[in-house]
């Protein structure tokens, strides 16, 4: 989601860099909001890079890409022989994020059923993987990032208000870029540095009329869209 660390000069990422520094100390679950391509799990990356859980694992969850029946086993693992196709134990990516951060993305397409499960998870820091009967204690923080509402997802049942109030007990969010279009030449110079390293060519410089354009454009696809136009 962009780049290792923040780019910008605008106040609202000086904040934002101020707020990352401020919730990386606490353990309190935090969720990131903000829309599409801003870079809401490099934000959850440096929350955790920055706190006293950093030299542990930091295992980011896209809950939109995980098939609604492989997700209760890709969380919390499962047991060989648990059900058709399970070969080996599995750990799952809870357990995985021992003593580190579990990054929760698109948290708004878990299903119901498991947002029972997870709360419990969360509530009692155990899991039971798929066909085991006894409990495992984990320790983990929870980060989340959703690009919808999830408080008006709770008001129309889509979402369990239990595991709204869990998830969010810190809200940040992460601006669009028209709203920082200050940062937009500042992320393009950076962005292209990257690229003519990945590349191996020397780094191509934006050319006045290229610099007006980028400015005026609005981005609705934010930080994402601005390094695809620059690849």
């Amino acid at each position: 989601d962009g780049a290792t660390t923040l780019i910008g000069a605008s106040s609202s990422m000086a904040e934002l860099r101020r707020m990352i520094a401020k919730v990386a100390r606490s353990q309190a679950p935090v969720h990131i909001t903000g829309e599409s391509g801003t870079g809401k799990e490099l934000v959850a990356r440096m929350i955790h890079d920055s706190g006293p859980r950093a030299d542990a694992p930091f295992v980011p969850v896209n809950c939109g890409a995980i098939p609604t029946e492989l997700m209760e086993g890709e969380l919390f693992g499962h047991r060989k022989g648990s059900f058709t196709g399970a070969t080996e134990d599995k750990q799952g990516m809870v357990r995985s994020a021992e003593g580190g951060t579990l990054f929760l993305d698109e948290i708004a397409d878990l299903p119901l059923h498991m947002q029972v499960k997870l709360l419990r998870v969360i509530q009692e820091r155990s899991v039971r993987p798929v066909g085991e009967t006894r409990e495992s204690p984990v320790d983990v923080r929870f980060l989340s990032a959703s690009h919808r509402d999830l408080a008006r997802m709770v008001t129309r049942g889509e979402f369990r208000e239990d595991l709204f109030y869990r998830l969010n007990v810190i809200e940040m969010r992460v601006p669009p870029l028209r709203e920082r279009d200050a940062d937009v030449l500042l992320l393009a110079d950076h962005i292209l540095a990257r690229l003519g390293t990945e590349m191996e060519i020397d780094s191509p410089a934006l050319t006045r009329a290229a610099r007006k354009k980028l400015r005026q454009h609005g981005f609705p696809g934010n930080v994402r869209e601005l390094e695809n136009v620059l690849e």
